[in-house]
């Protein structure tokens, strides 16, 4: 074999050698991506949740621009993005902090069926007591008081009234650690009592109750006063639930049958409910004022440029003729309001006195609102956060807040509430008879429709508040809590 071919053999097994190592070091190379890939899958686990609620989250959340995770290009890498979700003990924990500071009323729920459910009003398991809770002064220890019953449900049957107090629970003492359980249970007894004089008087008497799936009409009770000649009608609303506008409007048109000339609407235990619901309430209290700006809507940066520039009526929601049936909107055309309010009012209920007053005298009456201006909708697990094609693999959802409500003047961001005109704080001693004139928070309103004096408090009022702070309301637990809340989302950007 001459040089020249020796040459040659050694070039191509030469060639053939590096050809090799480096089909090698990519092997080995792909081999090392694929276990650290497998590696970082395996560590970083299931999170499939956790990647629907960033998803929604970094989206359309209200307040993202104060979350650093949420920014657009805040990590390197899906991997690294993965690793974060993955730090995260559950849905819910990565939820919470991926909250603004601002925010107290986003959140996430495991059963979004139960949402749905409680969005059209029913509830499957209420007992029909709708209370308040106070704190006994100087313990932990907590009392329910009796703000309405539900008609036809346990507690209706068993002949509870407003104002009865109760301090146990299947003789277990109420703590804010326990209430929600003990009366959560499928059926579960109470002790009764009452307030007198400033002072919990408990029986012996008892009472067991029975949680059952209920459908709630808002409206409770609707009627006409005569006052000194007057017809002043009197509302008593309770939550802003769509499926329910028919029977508002229908109560509207009673009202207007009965020609009234004044209207008291009763918020004070209304946490809200449907946006949409809230612009036909007012539109059902005025009239005059059709197609004018109720309310405008703040997005996040993403969105609001964008409905600046492609669709600005959608920022805006307007006093319009008929409810979402198409029904016509039977509307009273007055100039002045009075509404009744407590702390446990909120979002919606506060949405329709914020966006009246440019328009009308709104008389308000009884405490500071809860301070709640945001509204939100459900995200769903699909592709585009709608219902349809939802990931069938979990039953997740959130209820981020999305947008800011302002009034036609600007008004928004009211943290601390509205404000009464008149204050008035609801006596425990004497929580009267709600729609009779005697009771004296609707009192309070047609003292002021008269130009009377208001009644100074009572010795055992100032006593009751001094040793009773009231705390809450009973369903502040549930999801749906002084929500406000759109039907439907905007197309996803």
């Amino acid at each position: 074999m001459n040089i020249k071919r020796i040459m040659m053999l050694m070039l191509v097994f030469g060639l053939v050698l590096t050809s090799c190592e480096k089909d090698d070091e990519a092997l080995n190379s792909n081999l090392t991506t694929s276990e650290e890939k497998d590696k970082t899958t395996t560590e970083i686990g299931d999170i499939e949740v956790e990647k629907f609620v960033y998803r929604g989250m970094n989206d359309i959340y209200l307040y993202k621009s104060d979350v650093p995770e949420l920014e657009d290009n805040y990590f390197s890498s899906e991997i690294q993005k993965d690793e974060f979700l993955a730090d995260f003990g559950s849905p819910e924990d990565l939820f919470d902090a991926l909250l603004s500071s601002q925010d107290r009323f986003s959140f996430i729920t495991d059963d979004y069926i139960a949402l749905e459910e409680s969005f059209k009003g029913i509830s499957s398991s209420t007992a029909g007591m709708e209370f308040g809770l106070g704190r006994i002064s100087n313990t932990n220890n907590l009392f329910g008081y009796l703000q309405y019953i539900i008609p036809g449900t346990s507690a209706a049957e068993a002949g509870l009234e407003r104002g009865t107090v109760f301090t146990e629970v299947n003789g277990q003492k109420l703590t804010m650690n326990n209430y929600a359980d003990l009366l959560g249970s499928g059926s579960f007894t109470i002790n009764i009592g009452k307030v007198e004089n400033g002072t919990l008087v408990m029986t012996d008497e008892t009472v067991t109750l029975s949680h059952t799936s209920y459908t709630e009409n808002p409206v409770l009770i609707s009627k006409v006063l005569n006052v000194d000649g007057i017809n002043v009608g009197y509302l008593m609303y309770n939550s802003f639930i769509a499926d329910f506008d028919d029977e508002l409007n229908a109560a509207f048109g009673e009202l207007k049958a009965g020609g009234v000339q004044e209207l008291i609407l009763d918020l004070r235990y209304n946490g809200g409910g449907s946006v949409e619901s809230a612009v036909d309430l007012a539109s059902m209290i005025t009239g005059q004022f059709e197609g004018q700006v109720f309310m405008k809507e703040l997005w996040n940066q993403k969105y609001q440029e964008y409905f600046e520039s492609n669709d600005p009526e959608r920022l805006l929601n307007r006093f319009n003729p008929k409810i979402r049936t198409n029904e016509m909107i039977n509307s009273l055309n007055l100039s002045r309001v009075y509404i009744l309010t407590t702390s446990a009012t909120a979002s919606a209920s506060e949405l329709v006195i914020n966006g009246l007053d440019p328009y009308i005298d709104v008389v308000q009456i009884g405490e500071a609102t809860t301070g709640k201006f945001q509204a939100s909708v459900t995200l769903y697990d699909s592709p585009d956060f709608q219902r349809e094609g939802v990931n069938e693999n979990h039953t997740y959802a959130i209820q981020p807040l999305i947008f800011k409500s302002a009034n036609s003047a600007g008004r928004s961001d009211y943290v601390n509430g509205l404000a009464p005109d008149v204050s008035y704080n609801e006596d425990l001693n004497n929580l009267g008879i709600l729609g009779e004139t005697s009771e004296p928070l609707l009192q309070a309103a047609l003292n002021h429709l008269q130009g009377k004096p208001q009644e100074t408090k009572s010795k055992a009022a100032k006593k009751a508040e001094e040793k009773f702070e009231k705390i809450g309301q009973g369903d502040m637990y549930k999801p749906t809590y002084q929500k406000m809340y759109i039907d439907e989302l905007p197309p996803k950007l």
